[in-house]
Formats: structure tokens, sequence, C-alpha cells
């Protein structure tokens, strides 16, 4: 077997593989012989079918399966032996005017294209400067967080009338263009929460309700497109939400308000433990701390995107991009031109920040262990609890969930590369030079 590599450019390469007879004529005589002990054939005891039946039948696609295995092998091999970095995977390039026997005496010769990752220097220093901000929590976060707070542990009224917080127990009713009642549409009875109608006009439609009032709401416009609360409301698929057209009566069963806490010891107590806040200097004060805990992360996200632009630029990366977008087609046969054109920019960009971040882990050495995925998971479970009830889960059960997400390999695929993320990011504070600005997060939000 020879295998030879003509570089096309610093992005592009062919490689030529040429098989001989005794390169693949072992493999598929063994090949013959193993498919042999294993064929049932009519008029043959199992397990002593001659290898010479087995070959007369079935000897062509054994050959082609090996010829395949070889190419794959050998090729796999000369990229690792010869530090290729390549993107993608290689691509055959197709020769109409060249046709094999398959008679295991040909020679044969295929081409593959490579892509190649482009060569550069890390020079990340303390010369390179990045805003890293300090976020505080400015009144009007503070004061939304203390109302859901004591939303939480408040008690649940049914007022007369509906005000704009108020969640409206409904019976909701599909219609026809012409405000009929569709005859086997879709009819189901729900919460329908007047903090989540995103439109205004409809919202202020459901304003002033009481029980047994009807009211026509368009759902799509009522919660602009978004799919998963159109779906909760119906009680259908989210990919059917996402097709709703039409127009629902809803009629109110029931106007339920969730009055808010009283700022005492007992609820000081539920949040916190017993005697740990006493008074409600020491709750704004406890609930601030917290928030401003929890931004941490967004300033950490912030620096990153800045980071990621940064980097970008400062090495200017050059993708083999004409290989990539037909790796893309092959790979993606339902990809349209149009998708692949529109999504390209965003692939590339990815990839060539990925090339930075797998070079920074390679040259500083830097691991992903178990324990670092197995901790970040339970981070963000944690955080997700958290949004529902400000009690923490018992550590041994926030443990358990943890094991059961990461089981699916898309979510321990998206947890690994977070923690990559963060390594590099922790990583990178300690060498570029953090220029550190206090903000409050209103102000904060503005900048994304």
């Amino acid at each position: 077997m020879n295998i030879t590599q003509e570089k096309i450019d610093n992005l592009n390469s062919v490689v030529k593989v040429s098989i001989n007879p005794e390169d693949y004529r072992e493999r598929v005589e063994k090949a013959i012989k193993n498919q042999a002990k294993k064929a049932k054939l009519p008029g043959f005891r199992p397990g002593m079918v001659p290898a010479s039946h087995i070959k007369k039948m079935y000897g062509k696609s054994i050959l082609v399966d090996e010829i395949n295995n070889l190419l794959n092998d050998s090729l796999n091999s000369y990229i690792t032996d010869n530090n290729l970095d390549v993107l993608g995977q290689p691509l055959p390039k197709v020769d109409e005017s060249k046709e094999f026997n398959w008679d295991y005496n040909d020679e044969f010769e295929f081409e593959y294209e490579l892509g190649l990752a482009p060569e550069f220097t890390l020079d990340f220093s303390s010369a390179d400067t990045l805003p890293y901000y300090d976020i505080k929590i400015d009144t009007e976060t503070l004061e939304s967080r203390i109302k859901n707070l004591r939303k939480s542990y408040g008690k649940m009224t049914n007022p007369e009338v509906s005000s704009d917080d108020d969640v409206l127990y409904s019976e909701l009713t599909q219609l026809a263009p012409d405000g009929s009642v569709f005859d086997g549409g879709i009819s189901n009875t729900a919460s329908v929460r007047l903090d989540l109608v995103k439109d205004e006009e409809v919202k202020k439609s459901l304003i002033g309700l009481k029980k047994d009032d009807e009211v026509v709401v368009d759902l799509q416009k009522a919660f602009e497109g978004d799919a998963f609360q159109i779906s909760r409301v119906l009680g259908i698929s989210e990919d059917d939400a996402k097709d709703l057209k039409s127009s629902f009566r809803l009629t109110v069963k029931n106007v339920n308000r969730l009055e808010e806490a009283d700022l005492n010891q007992e609820f000081f107590d539920k949040l916190f433990g017993p005697e740990v806040v006493k008074t409600e200097e020491e709750f704004r004060e406890k609930v601030k701390g917290e928030l401003e805990a929890m931004m941490v992360q967004n300033a950490d996200q912030k620096l990153h995107n800045d980071m990621v632009s940064f980097g970008l630029q400062k090495y200017n990366l050059e993708l083999p991009d004409e290989f990539l977008k037909r790796w893309l087609k092959a790979t993606n046969q339902n990809l349209t031109e149009e998708e692949l054109d529109k999504g390209y920019a965003d692939f590339a960009r990815n990839l060539k920040w990925t090339l930075i971040e797998n070079k920074i882990m390679k040259e500083n050495s830097l691991e992903i262990k178990y324990e670092d995925v197995f901790e970040t998971a339970k981070q963000r479970l944690d955080a997700q609890f958290k949004m529902y009830s400000p009690q923490p889960l018992p550590e041994d059960q926030l443990a358990q969930y943890a094991v059961q997400f990461l089981q699916n390999k898309e979510n321990a695929n998206k947890i690994f590369e977070e923690v990559k993320t963060l390594k590099v990011l922790d990583f990178l504070k300690t060498v570029i030079t953090l220029d550190k600005k206090e903000i409050e997060y209103n102000k904060f939000l503005e900048l994304n």
C-alpha cells in the first residue's frame, strides 16, 4: 500500500491511497471464512458452509466491505501518524473514468480531499485588556425579586374581578374563521397567567373579567408566537402550537390571585432558616447579596462573549471554506443551499473559536475531569430548581438528578462544552488584563 499527500495550499490537500492485491487478499479471505462459520444456508449444517460457496455467493460484497475498512483504517492511521489537524472528515474524490473489476486482482487507487486547520501561535498576554463587570443590583431588580419571593410563599385568593398579575382558570375553545365553534377542534381547561401575556392589547382585554365572562383571544398574538406557552395553555405539542392560526373563546371559570406573604419572622425563617434574618433591612441585604453572587455568572458570560470577539479578531483565522461547505452538504443531505448560505458564517465563527479553545487547552495542559462535569451539572440543575422554589434541594437528591441528567448524551456533551469554556475563561483571566468596572444590573443589560 502506498499513501501520498499533495498539498494544494495551507488549508487543503489531496491524499492518494494505492492498494495492491497483497494488501487486501488476506483480509478478504479471513472475512469469507468468518462468514462461512456463521452462515445458515439450506442444504448445509450451521458452520459447515464451504468458504468457496460463500465466496461465490457474497465474495464481491465482502471484497467491497473489506476495501472500505482497509481504506478507513489506513487513512485514519496516516492522519494520526503525520499529525494532520484535519477539519470535518476526508471527502472522497469521485473519478468517473476509473472502473474496477472487483475480481480479487484489482489494483485500487482512491483520492480524498482534506480540509486542514490553520496554523497559528497563541500570544494572549497582559497587553490584552478587556472589561470585566462587577454587577450591582439596582432597586427595580431587587424589588422584582422580593415580590417573586413573597408570592412564592403567599396565599391564594379569589377576587371577583381580574387584575394584571392574576391567573385566569379558563376553558379555551377553538373557533372557526366565522367565529363559530370549530367542529372537532381543540378544547382545554387551563390556567392562563396574565403576567406571561406579552401583547398589551390582548392583556388589556383579559383585565376586569369576572367568572363566566367570555372573550375571544388570538393566542399567537397574546404570547408573541411562544410555542411553549401556547402548547401549555392548550395541552398540545409545541410543533402543533407553532402552526396554529385559530382564535379561541376564553371562558373564565375562576379568577385566582396570589397575595404576597407578609415580611415577618415566619417568612424569613422559611427562606433562610430559623433566626438567620430578623429584620426587613437584613432580608433586603440578604436577597441583594444572593442576587449579586448570581450576577458573577452573567459577568463571566459577558467576558466570554467579549473574549471570543477579541480572539477571533486577534488571530483572524482562515478556514478551507469551500471544502467545509462540501463536507456539510455531504454529511447533512437534507441541508439546502439556502440553509447552508444562511448558517455557514455562524458555523465558521464557532469553529474558529473552538480551534483557539482547543489550542489553549492543549498547550496549557488544561484537563476536564468527570467531577468537574458532575459539579457543573449539579449547579445548573440547582439554579433551575431555585427558579421555582427558594428552598435548596437536599444534596443527595440533587446528586441523583445530576446523574440522571448526564446519562443523556446530549446533556452530557452540553455540560462538557460548558466546563471547557469555563476552564479556558478561568485560564485567560490569569493571562490578560481585566479592566474591572462596577455597573448596575439594569445598565449591564443595555450592554448586551
